[in-house]
This record gives C-alpha cells, structure tokens and sequence, in this order.
C-alpha cells in the first residue's frame, strides 16, 4: 500500500540549538531512535518548497534530537530552517519485526469486521499509554478501536484492509 518513494513525516524542527548551527528536532511519534538512525531528511517549507540536507552528527536532548548539518555548523545559516517539518522516504525507514507497522502503512486502510462489515477507512492514530487507539472514521460515524491484537486480528497491507474482532459494545454509539 505504501510505495517506498512516498514521504513520511517525522517531526519539525522547533528551534536551533546553541551558535554552531545544531537544530532542535521535535519527534511527532515520540521516537527518537529513527531520527537519530537518519543519514539524510527532507524539509519542507510552508510554501510546500523541500531540501534535502545530509546529517552530520545527532544525539537526544531531552525529549528532542540535536541534529547538526553537513556545511551548516553556523546558526545563521540555519535560522531559516526553524518551523519546517521534517519528512524521510519510506525506504530510509528502519524495518519492523513481523506483526509491526509504520501509523502511514495503517492509515488509509479499510476497516472490516471478521463478520464482513465495513466500518469506514482508518483516518488517524492516537498514542495512549498502554496501546494505541485508531480511528475508524466511516460515513457519519467514528470508531475508536483499541490497537490490541484481540481486537485487530488481521492487517493486509497488499489488499488494504485491516479486520476487527470488536467485543460487544465497542462499535455501539
């Protein structure tokens, strides 16, 4: 369902970082670990415009990465930087184990229930402490379906449809 081309976003840059150019990255998903893996990303302006830039070196700062740029070691040179948002390819994406899914191969799927009903077409994700929780949005109504492998029993990204085994109750409004 996703093509490797396609860009993912990640997070935004939210600020620079000392005088030596250092860029303070804010994580949508709250895992650091991917943007540290990055070799290179793609910023995106608000006009839509895109750059590619290649990482020189990046470590965590709290609950953000510090990221220095290859030829950027000057804050004035990456002041403009400050407010984009942050996307990679998908390929440059680390694999997951069996069972494990990127939220961008998940959205945009259909959701059915192991009955064959359709509910709609997963819309977004929201992170919970103990499990995620996706919303199914279809027609007039929205599902909220905890992420739990009781309840979703089955992810076909080929085919685009992920299959729920909602307890009763859970689908009622």
């Amino acid at each position: 369902m996703v093509d490797g081309g396609k860009l993912v976003l990640l997070g935004k840059v939210a600020a620079t970082h000392g005088i030596k150019g250092q860029l303070r990255i804010v994580s949508y998903s709250g895992e650091l670990d991917t943007i540290l893996s990055l070799n290179s990303f793609i910023l995106k302006g608000t006009a839509g415009e895109t750059e590619t830039f290649t990482v020189a070196a990046a470590a965590v700062h709290g609950k953000k990465v510090l990221i220095t740029l290859k030829g950027l070691a000057d804050i004035n040179l990456v002041e403009r930087l400050v407010g984009r948002e942050l996307y990679v390819r998908r390929e440059q994406l680390p694999e997951l184990d069996e069972g494990e899914f990127y939220w961008c191969e998940l959205e945009g799927l259909k959701v059915r229930t192991d009955k064959g009903e359709l509910l709609g077409e997963l819309t977004s994700l929201i992170p919970t402490g103990s499990n995620d929780v996706y919303v199914v949005t279809g027609g007039k109504k929205e599902y909220l379906i905890p992420a739990v492998e009781e309840i979703v029993t089955d992810i076909d990204l080929d085919a685009g449809i992920m299959t729920v085994s909602p307890p009763e109750g859970l689908l009622d409004l």
